[in-house]
């Protein structure tokens, strides 16, 4: 599990509220499991946990039909309103108990937790009281609750999972009594709002409209909303329906609707949840050619080197689009002989070996994984641009399913060296190869598997400018002369900004000048707009309303010359 830097924990309700209202964590009365133990390693080892707390307890489960028993009912007992908050208070009570036990609050009522003290066994453990752990962040109520496949009894509307969330989240704004929500056990604690099953906005802006009218405003004038998280899932296929539809096999991120989908996420949240991190928390591909979620052979490539192709071109797709998470379905194949779905998408063999995938994003995360996105320079092939501390580093793909690939010349500017790295099957580490520039120039052949450069010996001052140009070999090289006219007249000001700034520069070349706004720190792009220009000199004004407080980079594209200038807004 240390490939990962992060793991979703599935943790079935019943594992830790056996019997109602008593609750065992450090062991497990069902099954055993030590969750203390589990989550302390996870954070010794840098791993992130999102606990998934799911399912119905045998406890509630009986109170159903016999034969309307599915732990995957709405959790709240037979009968129950399910458009009611207060109908949801069992779960809501387990939720205070497990962040009260592994948020970061030390201070809770301590007469308000409870913890089953009975041993088992001769040598078992018994369970003790504790609060302020500080071993989980995140906790996601539920998943998939817009479960449309398991009839009525299992699937909720946007308006009664919102409703389930408000009790989840704070005891539905704390009038269900003590002991009652997540927040009020460690108001730290992040919400994750249940992965959508079917990844559609209109859910969640149904959520948003129940919480306008069930818990109104903050004092900052923003929706109370009940979740600290937006989350959903998407599998790529050629039906471009995720889970449903008629689809016959997986679909490389780039072609299917990754994209589209993850931008509708992102402006929703912008326009509806004050720019709220979006998580996809299940996606990926099975290696089973029955599967309709399948990675196909392509060229000489067997399925589960293409599998670990999309995988880590979703990585980079989702860094792009500005997602801020994403979880991998699944750690272990659930049975790769099966032709269902998912049953082959593990990432790591039975004999807890990495599968090709797991080696390209344990590679990449090594060798990136302190570095951020920050610009997209090219779009066949993609040439993406990351940074940290300064640093520039790029990774370069072929957006397509056909084992197609492009001659391509990256310029990296002053630097005299460069690194290239790519993906290497059954290593902890990519093959290396460095290279000599000639005037900064690196000729590549870039394929469907990504590889990643880093150049070496640039100049600091050189990106004083934050000029950054490249030239595909099919499109011919860069007037450099026109980047310099564009750097020496450029004025983007005022510097700092609070409500709009102006952009001007004079060169000979008309025709579209593209000017993008982008956050500094995740790369996520606040607004971008196009304007002709029709004669030598250009001037237009940018509203930086949309635009959030801090530091934001202002690029500026004119045919295959792209200028950034680092801009900040103030509080």
């Amino acid at each position: 599990m240390k490939t990962f830097t992060q793991v979703r924990h599935y943790l079935d309700w019943q594992r830790i509220e056996q019997r109602q209202g008593s609750y065992t964590f450090s062991p497990s009365h069902e099954g055993g499991w030590d969750y203390d133990a589990l989550y302390q390693r996870c954070k010794a080892e840098g791993i992130e946990v999102l606990a998934d707390i799911k399912t119905l307890p045998n406890w509630m489960l009986d109170t159903y039909p016999a034969d309307q028993r599915d732990n995957e009912n709405v959790p709240v007992k037979y009968g129950s309103d399910i458009s009611n908050p207060v109908s949801y208070v069992e779960q809501a009570r387990l939720g205070f108990q497990f962040a009260a036990r592994y948020g970061s609050n030390g201070n809770v009522n301590a007469s308000l937790l409870n913890v089953n003290q009975s041993q088992r066994w001769t040598g078992d453990g018994i369970n003790t009281v504790k609060q302020g752990t500080a071993l989980v962040n995140y906790i996601e109520c539920e998943n998939e609750r817009d479960k449309w496949w398991k009839g009525r009894k299992a699937y909720q509307s946007a308006y009664e999972y919102a409703a389930n969330l408000s009790a989840f989240y704070d005891g539905h704004k704390n009038t269900m009594g003590p002991g009652v929500g997540v927040k009020n056990a460690d108001p730290n604690m992040q919400v994750v709002m249940a992965g959508l099953a079917s990844p559609n906005t209109d859910y969640l802006r149904a959520m948003v409209d129940w919480c306008k009218l069930h818990r109104g405003y903050r004092v900052d004038g923003s929706i109370n909303l009940c979740w600290d998280v937006i989350n959903y899932h998407l599998y790529s296929n050629d039906a471009k329906s995720s889970q449903g539809g008629n689809a016959t096999r997986g679909m490389a991120p780039e072609v299917g609707e990754t994209a589209q989908v993850a931008q509708e996420f992102i402006a929703t949240a912008h326009q509806y949840a004050a720019d709220m991190p979006v998580w996809v928390t299940e996606l990926g591909y099975d290696v089973n050619q029955g599967s309709y979620l399948k990675a196909i052979p392509i060229g000489d490539k067997s399925a589960l080197q293409t599998q670990a192709d999309w995988i880590l071109r979703s990585a980079l797709l989702y860094a792009r689009e500005g997602v801020d998470r994403i979880f991998f379905y699944q750690a272990y194949d659930d049975n790769p002989t099966s032709s269902i779905q998912f049953g082959s998408s593990g990432l790591l063999n039975a004999d807890r070996t990495r599968k090709p995938a797991a080696d390209y994003l344990y590679q990449a995360q090594k060798l990136l994984g302190d570095y951020v996105y920050k610009q997209t320079l090219q779009k066949d092939p993609i040439v993406d641009r990351y940074e940290f501390n300064g640093q520039s580093a790029y990774a370069l793909v072929v957006p397509d399913e056909k084992g197609r690939s492009v001659n391509y010349t990256l310029n990296l500017g002053s630097a005299d060296s460069a690194s290239v790295y790519s993906p290497k099957i059954g290593s902890d580490q990519m093959a290396l190869k460095k290279v000599k520039l000639s005037e900064g120039e690196l000729p590549l052949t870039v394929t469907e598997t990504p590889i990643f450069v880093i150049p070496l010996e640039t100049k600091v001052g050189d990106f004083a400018a934050n000029t950054m140009f490249a030239a595909s070999s099919d499109a011919g090289r860069v007037d450099t002369t026109q980047v310099n006219i564009i750097n020496s007249t450029l004025k983007v000001y005022p510097n700092p900004a609070t409500d709009y700034i102006n952009v001007s520069f004079n060169n000979k070349q008309t025709g579209l000048v593209t000017i993008k706004v982008t956050d500094a720190r995740t790369g996520r792009i606040h607004l971008s707009e196009s304007f002709n220009k029709t004669s030598e000199e250009f001037t237009q004004r940018i509203n930086l309303n949309s635009v959030p407080f801090g530091v934001c980079l202002v690029e500026i594209v004119q045919g295959n010359v792209r200028t950034v200038k680092q801009v900040i807004k103030p509080i």
